[in-house]
């Protein structure tokens, strides 16, 4: 005998006691082409079957079919919105294996993908519960510990530069340009950091680059200079060896290993988390796009998919849980589809409304709430914006990394929308300052000065027309630049 489980939960159905005992995802779903509307229920189904404990046909039932359990651990749909084709799926908590985050995503991002009668699916959000959230590591250092290890006595938003060209610099050269970046202005300017394409390369070998930047942060800091940090990139593709990178960093007196969290894997950031010689991971995101974009109307609720993704808000989550320190976010305008992304996740990584100099923020809405994720202690849903919240039950906050077409002249805009409590990294808005690097760190720092005063950047330069700021300021502008 053979049996169909019923994934649906019962009309007005709420999850009891949901952040105890369930994974909740939020899915919006687009029928293919030629498939008949009134199909959207059975598609919906689908999800919740293939996601748990179900398949595309009945099969045997039989008393050792294990069918009584498939019946107990089945997700079920909730919360139908027939218009946008959204729906929310419960999972038990206990379908899942603490402390796994590759098998959990077997399951809401797995085969689902797959079915014909399905042209675009999104995964708007997940809320997860305790039990699976205390089965991650998070973040060691985290917001409170990074200022302490630098020594900060006030909020401020940490800055630095990413080496451009991408790919050119020698190792001598990369070090030229750390001093260069570390002594220019009044010397607070704290990081250089990798660009995501230099791994090791014949002309810049990572153990040379590790060397020699760490050598000239070594002796500027005997000599007084305020810390700094090298975000220098371990990624590789066999653990082993950004094992061995990351402890050549700390042997070496450094204090970041960056990791591109995407193209190494789950399985690979929870094992540097794990095995981690005591440095901050900086975690950039290349790749992450061919996961999470959706040009499509649909992104905003209402309109058509027209593709399969997953939201940048899940994977800031899930960054946070497996131990991450920062995570690259986008910036204002810049670099993203321009529905706020940038503050959504800031909002979700790092709540630091708090600290604050400005009373008057209106944070775009997916931007706001991904920052939630990785910041605030419990993130709200919004339902208007399709987030479901989250609660962190103690877990450290992450540092937003803003990065993206910014420049001096806009660095007001990113604080007034992402808070102190930030990185902000500025490649071609230093290095391509008429006035040369130094003048372009400068430039960087008075705008910093200008935000911890209270002022804008325009309010600024009217005061102080010969200044690096407004310099940048006659090339820039006031507005980011959208890269395309």
């Amino acid at each position: 005998m053979a049996v169909q489980l019923d994934y649906f939960a019962p009309l007005g159905w709420q999850p009891p006691n949901a952040d105890e005992d369930y994974v909740i995802a939020l899915f919006k779903l687009e029928l293919a082409e030629g498939i008949a509307e009134e199909k959207f229920l059975d598609a919906a189904a689908s999800v919740a079957a293939e996601s748990s404990t179900g398949t595309w046909t009945k099969v045997d039932a039989g008393p050792d079919s294990g069918m009584d359990n498939a019946e107990k651990y089945k997700a079920v749909v909730f919360d139908l919105d027939k218009k946008r084709h959204m729906f929310k799926v419960a999972y038990r908590t206990d379908l899942f294996e603490p402390g796994n985050m590759s098998g959990f995503l077997a399951g809401p991002v797995g085969n689902i993908a797959g079915m014909k009668m399905v042209q675009g699916l999104r995964i708007f959000d997940i809320r997860f519960p305790r039990s699976f959230v205390q089965s991650f590591p998070g973040p060691r250092f985290g917001v409170a510990g990074l200022r302490e290890m630098l020594g900060h006595k006030v909020a401020r938003p940490i800055m630095g530069t990413v080496a451009k060209p991408k790919v050119g610099r020698t190792a001598e050269q990369q070090a030229l340009l750390a001093r260069l970046l570390w002594t220019a202005g009044d010397g607070t300017y704290e990081f250089i950091k990798d660009d995501e394409n230099l791994t090791s390369l014949p002309f810049n070998k990572f153990e040379d680059r590790v060397e020699k930047v760490l050598a000239v942060q070594r002796e500027l800091e005997s000599a007084g200079s305020p810390k700094k940090l090298y975000l220098c990139n371990v990624t590789h593709s066999s653990i082993d060896v950004m094992i061995e990178r990351a402890n050549l960093i700390k042997q070496a007196g450094g204090r970041v290993m960056m990791i591109d969290v995407i193209t190494t894997g789950m399985a690979a950031v929870h094992s540097m988390r794990l095995k981690n010689p005591e440095l901050f991971i900086h975690a950039h995101r290349a790749m992450h796009g061919f996961f999470t974009r959706e040009s499509g109307p649909g992104i905003r609720g209402d309109g058509k998919l027209w593709g399969f993704s997953v939201s940048m808000i899940v994977l800031a989550k899930i960054f946070r849980l497996l131990g991450v320190d920062s995570l690259h976010i986008g910036s204002p305008k810049a670099k993203m589809q321009d529905y706020g992304e940038s503050e959504v996740i800031n909002k979700l990584m790092n709540e630091a409304e708090h600290n604050n100099p400005y009373d008057h923020f209106h944070l775009s809405p997916e931007a706001h709430h991904i920052h939630q994720a990785i910041t605030a202690d419990e993130t709200k849903p919004d339902d208007k914006f399709f987030t479901l919240g989250q609660k962190w039950f103690g877990l450290k906050p992450v540092w937003s990394v803003a990065s993206g077409g910014l420049h001096p002249g806009v660095l007001d805009t990113v604080v007034e929308k992402l808070g102190l409590d930030i990185f902000i990294q500025l490649g071609g808005g230093v290095l391509g300052h008429p006035g040369g690097p130094a003048r372009g760190v400068e430039a960087a720092l008075q705008a910093r000065e200008a935000i911890m005063q209270g002022q804008t950047i325009k309010e600024y330069v009217k005061k102080h027309s010969d200044s690096a700021l407004a310099e940048a300021v006659k090339l820039w502008g006031t507005e980011p630049k959208i890269v395309y």
